[in-house]
């Protein structure tokens, strides 16, 4: 089942004259490297001495006009850093430069390849990337080639920093790593650059570092994006990691504090990361320790300017900077941290340290790395065939494994064409871009017995022709476990961001998956189906069904483009008149995989484009979370216009608001959104005149409730309710307008959400089963709270109506059922069937619900800190919280205490002032920590 061929790749990066032309790239755009003046001449032997250097290549004084570490006494900023890669190119024949993306604003995003002179040509380079492409596949690559590939061959390690905009000292330090492998003469450069292939990406988020903040120009965390891609600093760097795949990967971050992390890891780990790379990390971790320096590990009475391990930060959730490059690539990822409160010339430094011993110990282990290499392909491959997954393991020693992973065996997944097929088609694509094998389905096949996403079973069910078969047995199935399991299994519960990202689920698409040995009669897919699939007369029409988040964006690109657009409410179809089809809409067709079926004249409800408002009003951060997930999905990838809304504008009753069709109001902090009782008036007269409004999560429902607009309330939260990102399945109502497309049943992603008693004034379009069908993956407790509640609520008012959602049906562009939901929002039929609620005034359900108390806003937008102990130690738990805070509550309930700690920004954990201090002082003083949702 191997491809017959391993990719070739025709061009590399190339030097770069000035940053004036690094500037001038544009996208993934490597370029040819040359030749360059310093390369005369034959290096003499390496030298003992440290400090020994060339002097042709330019210090970091010399160009920036400040050293970098010891002594620098401010950060690089975006221009100094693409100048000094362009100086050190243009001088040192060890190193070449390139651009792997740019960013939302358009800034390229450098990067540097350095190694000794042999290895950085061109041909040599194509070589070293295309062996270690083929360890990565035993099926073509036999255990002798293995082995003198891992003696003659170098290891590829990436040092990558600042994804993560503010957290600037990981750059700087990249830069000075990049110093000492192009200009030292040292025999520890030396045994580098002869051993090692290092790839130097300084910035990874430039729009950010300009900014002096986390996010990205959209509000993406883009140390969340790895697996779903979504933002073009990301996609551009994974392609990068496609051609030069890393064995030690290095993604350098700041925390608050003073203090450094780097791994060992704190659990959970993820099943399915191999126990090499584990091995490599701690072993990588040992030799951070022995060249740290500084004050060397931190204890009771050393706390600043030293380091700690197994603490904080895991490898659980495939987002990170270390997950991806260690599931995906098979890689030692890891995260390193530095205190952001100390000095820049000492967070540089430590930075530079752990970076410097990093590459020292890969190039000294560099033939065992690479033969270790090979061996997880080959127990990938084992697996795969045998059916087998990963056993849960902990790495920190206190720590023992709660839940193993179930004794299942899986062989094959199979993603199901009978309904968003587009969806599929995308899942397919993102599969394939990380070097999964996909088939296609040739003839039907039955699966003796399967297990149906949602925690069913079947027996004898009939795989159509069209579906995509994934078998385990490939290189990748570590990687196709990580991101297709219907659970991730956690062995422990500690939760540093979400507890669930099944793709299937995140997509809604149909999925099963067996341990059956089925071979089914497929052809591996080679590209994306879709687009025209014969011709229609020219009085007819394409059509094709709007059941999926890829033929949202596919429709709202049509009627951005002025393509006249119908669409069946019965159906879901959409028309296109058959003289709209021209290649491009053709191939935007294909390129999102719907299929366009020949049809008769175009009949149905015409679809208008609507004219967005997009509410920035009080408690609405406009840098982060669903506003920058609006502006994403809606504005780049949709091509609607955003118009900002402010609450002068709705308490005013400007044309900035009352010009709009459709007003989406974000998630944020506040439950009213600074509306006076004349602008919730004014709101009200406005959705009654035929408008649409669309609230998300906490501010988008509060905001509609304290208007008059909804009967729903918000349920209270047990004592031990945890939903940590989450999935569960939804009763959909399919007469819904908002739901057309949808199945019956569906999933949504749950993180910590409001809890929504069902309307009795509107329809409740996506509810919690009460009965026997709920079902939740993921960690959860106390989840039989949401049964019956609803998820998604449509309240009428007049000819128009609000639309609320309880979770985010935008989070991170990756939950593409919740899109999919949006469009049909946004798409809302005018003169839909009345209903006999329908009304300007307010009704007095909906009265009594706007005067019900207002939940505390514990989350922001993401997640209070919720701490679990024994009820019997709660008491000192909370003296000890009480140092940090005084705006704790605690409950107990079950033999356990619940400690929850206010989060009012919606911080992350390593944003956060002090939960990981806390978290470190209750270990310190012995207290078992039954569970931690940071």
């Amino acid at each position: 089942m191997a491809p017959s061929s391993r990719p070739i790749w025709t061009v590399l990066p190339r030097r770069l004259a000035s940053a004036a032309a690094l500037a001038l790239l544009i996208g993934m755009t490597p370029l040819l490297s040359g030749t360059s003046a310093a390369s005369a001449g034959r290096p003499a032997p390496c030298r003992d001495d440290p400090t020994a250097r060339l002097s042709t290549v330019p210090t970091p004084e010399a160009v920036l006009g400040f050293p970098l570490g010891v002594g620098q006494e401010r950060v690089v900023t975006n221009d100094e850093v693409r100048a000094y890669l362009g100086a050190v190119d243009g001088a040192s024949n060890r190193v070449v430069t390139g651009v792997l993306a740019t960013s939302v604003l358009g800034q390229p995003l450098p990067y540097a390849v350095v190694s000794n002179e042999r290895n950085v040509r061109p041909a040599a380079l194509r070589e070293i990337a295309d062996d270690i492409r083929d360890l990565r596949d035993p099926r073509r690559t036999s255990a002798r080639t293995a082995a003198r590939t891992a003696n003659d061959s170098p290891a590829i390690v990436w040092v990558t920093a600042n994804v993560h905009g503010g957290e600037k000292s990981g750059a700087d330090a990249a830069l000075k790593t990049l110093y000492e492998l192009a200009a030292g003469l040292s025999c520890a450069v030396e045994q580098r650059n002869d051993n090692l292939v290092t790839i130097i990406v300084p910035t990874q988020n430039p729009d950010g570092r300009d900014a002096t903040r986390r996010q990205n120009e959209f509000g993406f965390d883009l140390n969340r994006d790895w697996f779903a891609r979504t933002q073009q600093e990301t996609d551009g760097k994974l392609e990068l990691l496609r051609r030069y795949p890393p064995q030690v990967f290095v993604d350098a971050h700041e925390m608050g504090g003073r203090q450094y992390f780097f791994p060992p890891n704190a659990d959970p780990i993820h099943h399915e990361i191999a126990g090499e790379a584990v091995d490599w990390i701690n072993r990588i971790g040992e030799a951070n320790k022995a060249g740290f320096g500084f004050n060397g590990a931190c204890d009771e009475t050393v706390t600043t300017e030293c380091y700690f391990n197994y603490d904080t930060y895991d490898m659980f959730f495939m987002g990170y900077g270390d997950t991806v490059p260690t599931t995906g690539f098979g890689a030692a990822g890891m995260t390193y941290e530095k205190g952001s409160t100390s000095a820049v010339a000492d967070r540089v430094q430590q930075q530079f340290n752990t970076q410097w011993s990093t590459l020292g110990w890969a190039a000294a282990n560099k033939r065992e790395v690479l033969s270790g290499y090979f061996d997880i392909w080959t127990d990938a491959l084992a697996q795969g065939r045998a059916g087998t997954l990963e056993p849960n393991e902990v790495v920190q020693p206190t720590n023992e494994v709660q839940f193993p992973v179930p004794d299942i065996k899986i062989r094959s997944y199979f993603l199901l064409p009978d309904r968003q097929l587009a969806d599929v088609r995308q899942l397919v694509e993102r599969l394939r871009r990380m070097d999964v094998e996909v088939y296609e389905v040739q003839k039907p096949t039955r699966v003796p017995n399967a297990r149906v996403f949602g925690g069913r079973t079947a027996t004898n069910v009939t795989v159509p022709k069209g579906a995509y078969w994934i078998p385990m047995d490939q290189p990748q199935k570590h990687w196709i476990q990580a991101i297709m399991g219907e659970d991730p299994y956690v062995p422990f519960p500690y939760f540093y961001d979400v507890s669930s990202w099944s793709n299937p689920l995140l997509m809604g698409v149909s999925t099963i998956y067996t341990g059956d040995n089925i071979r089914p009669k497929a052809q591996l897919v080679r590209d994306i189906s879709g687009g025209r699939a014969a011709p229609a007369a020219p009085w007819g029409s394409y059509t094709y069904p709007l059941d999926s988040a890829a033929a949202a964006e596919f429709t709202f690109t049509l009627l951005g483009r002025g393509v006249p657009l119908v669409r069946d409410l019965r159906t879901s179809r959409v028309a296109i008149p058959a003289t709209g089809l021209s290649r491009t809409v053709d191939e935007l067709a294909e390129s999102l995989g719907v299929t366009l079926t020949p049809g008769g004249r175009p009949t149905g409800t015409p679809l208008a484009r609507p004219d967005v408002g997009l509410f920035q009003g009080t408690g609405i951060s406009t840098t982060s979370g669903s506003h920058g997930e609006a502006r994403y999905v809606l504005g780049k990838r949709w091509g609607l216009d955003l118009t900002p809304v402010t609450t002068a504008d709705i308490n005013d009753n400007t044309e900035a608001f009352t010009g709009r069709t459709v007003l989406l109001v974000p998630d944020g902090s506040s439950a009213t959104g600074g509306l006076t009782a004349a602008g919730q008036a004014n709101l009200r007269d406005w959705i009654a005149q035929g408008h649409t409004y669309i609230g998300l999560r906490n501010e988008g429902t509060r905001l509609a409730r304290a208007a008059g607009l909804t009967s729903t309330t918000e349920k209270t939260k047990p004592a031990d309710y945890l939903v940590i990102g989450s999935h569960l399945r939804v009763d959909v109502d399919t007469a819904s307008p908002v739901a057309l497309g949808r199945p019956a049943e569906d999933f949504e992603f749950n993180n910590s959400d409001p809890i929504l008693n069902p309307t009795t004034t509107g329809t409740n379009v996506l509810s919690y089963p009460s009965g026997d069908t709920f079902w939740a993956n993921g960690y959860t407790v106390g989840e039989d709270t949401l049964k019956g509640t609803a998820a998604v609520v449509d309240e009428p008012t007049g000819a128009g109506r609000a639309v609320l959602f309880a979770f985010n049906p935008l989070f991170r562009a990756y939950n593409e059922n919740g899109l999919h939901l949006v469009a049909n929002a946004l798409l809302y039929p005018a003169g839909a069937a009345p209903d006999a609620r329908r009304t300007a005034g307010i009704d007095p359900a909906r009265t009594s619900a706007a005067a019900a108390p207002v939940a505390a806003d514990l989350g922001g937008g993401w997640r209070p800190i919720t701490i679990e102990v024994a009820a019997a130690d709660l008491p000192r738990t909370r003296a000890i919280v009480e140092r940090f805070t005084t705006g704790a509550q605690a409950s107990a309930k079950n033999g356990s205490a619940y400690v929850v700690i206010p989060n009012p920004q919606g911080l992350q954990v390593d944003e956060h002032p002090f939960a990981r201090d806390l978290v470190r002082v209750l270990r310190d003083a012995k207290v078992p920590l039954r569970s931690v949702v940071a």
